[in-house]
């Protein structure tokens, strides 16, 4: 059955190349034949001279011959004007010639991008369709322009494609290179946008004239060399992307490391270039138009070969390629369009009524009768050609899907890209979503990362002051300069760990930031910024005691931190309170003791009024006496209570009271004395940051820090008040000499350099007030580095290895210097007692105390509660008045509230007041008011 059917392929072939051979001896025939036919004129404007032109010829010629042999019976035939033109003049010239001269109804073309726009705003003046299967710029919109249509792919879904590549194997920079032509810079347009969208950075972007010499292109080639970013994507026609990729090869970019990424462009045409430009295209990823295999197109691919060799022997194009493929559809689609419309309209242009016979004079044009129809009908024309279905959308091919090529060869397919799917190895529905095994630049089989470090120049600080956490020294014997401390500790390992992961190795070229004193040339900002002037600088990253502060990041950005921090304030210590006379006074506030001396007055003057009326003799005699225990009384109680000071039942409770107060205050007063003598030994001499700002006192920062700024800005110190130091000792130096003897009050400094400072000077030094919190230390890259994102996850590694960073840190600050906490931190506030941490207190003894007084002497609210009774019942019935006399009544000589005798003299006192009284009351008055009235003559 298989050589059945072999035999009929043969066979068809032979039928074929037959009919072409007879075709070609009988154009005379074929003449005579169209006399009966319908002709309809289309011209077609390209460079036969030309690989793509060329393919493009015989492809259009077979299809005319193809079609009509199919279709014997249609009516009308296309007659194709084949023009040559070179340039963008010879091809306005062409296209103005074939519509006056030919009345052509449709222009196939141009070939030269630059052409394009031109020919299409004369396709629109002339009612013209202009179909074009060759490379325009996607700025060029078939949906702008109606009498455009694109018979290639759309370029949106390649950058799509182009972009899903990238991310697949984590690519997050590249490198742009394209002709510098408007077809370049649109389809870079789209590019860029996709790009973007995908978070995808562009570190450079190189335009290369379609008229560079070679030199000019190796001298951009050997730029690019020198960047971090190894990953290229190149757009450009076949004949400049040629002569690039053998310069690539040539300068040593097609090597290990390397990924060079090609647009359908140039991957279109893989099959017709030469073997020489294949061979340094080895290892090239490329996004190629998807191709589906037939039977149909291994017959044509013979025929079309023949047919080369037939009418271009010499030519050097030897295969076909998919836009030979478009323009053999292409013909197909403009020969069923003209079949449907051809009758009854009359395919013919109509002239102005003054034509010109000059080919340059465009305002003389006509306009064809049947373009706009003819432009609908190819618009809406589907059929299954030779590169797959015909289908146009929008104006052009729709894009569905497109092949992942590895240039090894003429481009074995990898992978497909789907606007379904994505990325997968077929298209089957089952298929994974990934790409084939992939032969990189170099002959490697590992997926490169996209870029590489050809030098990383790290500049350093120069702190001579602080070498815990950096020392430079300079070997002059043996030239060599050594760098130890922390922070260059902390570097080492990370940098291992980024070796073993990237699995390269990175040599750091360390240089220090100093000037020719061996001084540090600058601030730390200044250092930091040399990173962002890297075209007059040096420096590629830069370690050491470098603070993260978000003021920085608007030009380097920062790893992780390595270690956390911030800013305190370190001052001197007082001397030990145990030698202050009045310490006695310390553990309470003066408010406290203001409120005790407060309270004791109150207890002793409420205590007085409730037993002057009783036989207690404590508080009889002279004023000056009663004055006097007025005073001793609270001191009396706690001092002999085994003595009966008080009578009254309210008076013994208010005693209790005032006793249970007398006991809080006494222990708190203890444990705060005892407090102060042992424990709290260190007091800062300043806590307070408004004390500081006062115009006498100085505070120092290290000198070349961020701090400075911070004391400045945020603290709101003048900037005369800063004092710069750069080193411990002047630390010492400042603190013990204070602000009148040309030193400091205070310095504010970041934790970990106090923590190493106060390991050494514990005992007279120490921190106060809060700490204000920064980001920590860590190492700075430029913007958008990708060693970013490693050295953070290397730092992560280390800190969470906690036995070597205890090593590390153990190695250069000692035991426990770097815990989070501070070890000699000392608060702001004061620790005596205030009269607000007793307030509930007092207020509860105050309220016993009055609710106690009120029981005992009713007469201080009964008085003006009957005066409140009498004015309400006066309100009620003011002229119902009747003359009542009142009772006399007879105080007992024995106290009412205490239920004591009464003296002498207050008896004789109670006689006197023992008199009839008359009055004129109301007539509601009850016999209660008149007893209150008799009690309150009595007490008066």
């Amino acid at each position: 059955m298989a050589t059945v059917k072999w035999l009929f392929l043969d066979l068809m072939l032979l039928f074929l190349l037959l009919h072409d051979a007879i075709a070609d001896h009988s154009e005379s025939n074929a003449e005579k034949l169209t006399e009966s036919k319908s002709l309809v004129h289309i011209g077609a404007i390209f460079d036969p001279d030309t690989l793509e032109g060329a393919i493009a010829e015989i492809s259009m010629s077979l299809a005319i011959e193809d079609f009509y042999a199919l279709h014997p019976n249609y009516q009308s035939r296309l007659f194709v004007h084949f023009t040559t033109a070179k340039d963008l003049v010879t091809t306005a010239a062409a296209a103005v010639d074939l519509l006056k001269k030919f009345q052509v109804q449709a222009i196939i073309g141009p070939q030269i991008p630059a052409a394009a726009p031109f020919l299409v705003e004369l396709g629109e003046k002339a009612q013209v369709p202009i179909i074009s299967f060759f490379e325009t710029s996607p700025a060029l919109s078939p949906t702008e322009h109606p009498f455009f249509i694109r018979v290639t792919q759309n370029d949106s879904h390649q950058v799509k494609a182009i972009s899903a590549v990238l991310q697949n194997f984590s690519w997050h920079e590249v490198v742009l290179m394209y002709e510098d032509t408007n077809y370049g810079a649109g389809f870079i347009s789209f590019l860029v946008d996709e790009l973007q969208e995908n978070d995808i950075r562009i570190s450079h972007m190189s335009k290369i004239p379609t008229s560079a010499e070679d030199f000019q292109i190796s001298k951009e080639l050997s730029k690019l060399s020198t960047t971090q970013t190894r990953v290229f994507i190149v757009h450009m026609n076949t004949a400049l992307a040629s002569r690039l990729f053998a310069l690539v090869a040539k300068n040593g970019m097609m090597s290990k490391g390397y990924t060079w990424i090609v647009t359908a462009c140039l991957s279109n045409s893989l099959n017709v270039l030469d073997s020489e430009v294949i061979d340094s295209m080895e290892g090239v990823l490329g996004v190629r138009s998807h191709l589906p295999k037939s039977k149909e197109l291994g017959l044509f691919d013979r025929r079309w070969k023949s047919k080369l060799h037939s009418k271009k022997p010499n030519s050097s194009v030897t295969e076909i390629n998919i836009s030979g493929l478009w323009a053999y559809d292409t013909i197909f689609a403009l020969a069923k369009a003209v079949e449907k419309i051809l009758s009854p309209i009359n395919p013919s242009i109509v002239n102005p009524s003054n034509p010109s016979e000059s080919t340059t004079d465009f305002g003389s044009l006509g306009f064809s009768r049947i373009g706009h129809i003819l432009c609908n009908q190819i618009l809406n024309t589907q059929f299954k050609g030779l590169s797959g279905e015909f289908h146009l959308v929008n104006g052009q091919l729709e894009s569905s899907v497109f092949e992942i090529v590895n240039v090894i060869g003429t481009g074995r397919v990898v992978g497909y890209w789907t606007s379904e799917k994505g990325l997968t190895q077929t298209l089957d529905l089952t298929s994974k979503n990934d790409l084939k095994q992939i032969i990189w630049p170099g002959d490697s089989t590992i997926a490169p990362t996209g870029w590489a470090i050809p030098s990383l120049v790290v500049g350093t600080p120069v702190r001579l002051g602080f070498p815990q956490f950096l020392s430079v020294r300079e070997d002059g014997d043996l030239n060599k300069t050594t760098y130890t401390g922390f922070c260059m500790e902390i570097f080492n390992a990370t940098l291992e760990i980024v070796e073993e992961k990237l699995g390269m190795k990175i040599h750091p070229q360390l240089v220090p930031y100093e000037d020719e004193n061996g001084e540090m040339a600058g601030t730390y900002d200044e250092l930091l910024y040399q990173i962002k002037l890297k075209s007059i600088q040096k420096f590629d990253a830069v370690v050491g005691d470098i603070s993260i502060v978000a003021s920085r990041t608007d030009y380097v950005e920062f790893t992780l931190p390595y270690s956390e921090s911030g800013v305190t304030m370190l001052v001197p210590v007082k001397r030990d309170n145990r030698h202050n006379m009045w310490i006695f006074l310390k553990p309470w506030t003066w408010d406290l003791w203001l409120a005790v001396i407060i309270a004791c007055i109150f207890i002793a003057l409420i205590i007085r009024t409730m037993e002057h009326q009783t036989e207690n003799s404590e508080f009889g005699g002279s004023p000056r006496r009663q004055l006097g225990m007025i005073f001793m009384f609270p001191f009396y109680a706690m001092v002999i209570p085994q003595r009966e000071l008080v009578v009254k039942d309210c008076s013994r409770f208010v005693l209790v009271i005032w006793l249970w107060l007398a006991f809080i205050l006494m222990q708190s007063y203890t444990a705060s004395l005892s407090s102060i003598l042992t424990v709290d030994q260190l007091e800062p001499t300043f806590a307070d940051l408004k004390k500081l700002r006062t115009e006498s006192h100085f505070v120092g920062f290290q000198s070349g820090s961020f701090v400075e700024d911070f004391l400045v800005k945020q603290l709101n110190f003048s900037r005369n008040q800063t004092r710069p130091l750069s080193n411990f000792g002047e630390y010492k130096e400042a603190l013990s000499n204070g602000s009148r003897k040309g030193g400091v009050s205070a310095i504010f400094e970041e934790i970990p350099y106090i923590k190493v400072f106060l390991k050494k000077y514990s005992s007279k030094y120490t921190t106060a007030g809060p700490i204000y919190r920064t980001d920590g230390l860590g190492f700075a890259f430029a913007k958008d580095s990708p060693l970013v994102s490693h050295f953070s996850q290397a730092i992560l590694l280390v800190r969470e290895n906690q036995t070597r960073m205890d090593r590390i840190e153990k190695k250069y600050f000692g035991e426990n210097v770097m815990t989070p906490t501070l070890a000699r931190s000392i608060s702001s506030e004061s620790s005596s007692l205030r009269a607000y941490n007793f307030g509930g207190l007092f207020i509860i003894v105050g309220i016993a105390t009055l609710l106690a007084l009120l029981i005992s002497e009713r007469y201080i609210w009964q008085r003006p509660v009957s005066l409140v009774n009498k004015y309400l019942t006066s309100q009620k019935s003011p002229s119902n008045e009747v003359e009542l006399v009142a009772q006399p009544t007879t105080l007992p000589e024995t106290d009412i509230a205490g239920g004591h005798s009464l003296s002498p003299d207050q008896a004789e006192d109670s006689d006197n007041s023992q008199r009839t009284n008359f009055g004129h009351i109301s007539g509601d008055t009850s016999a209660g008011d008149d007893e209150t009235e008799n009690a309150e003559a009595h007490h008066s």
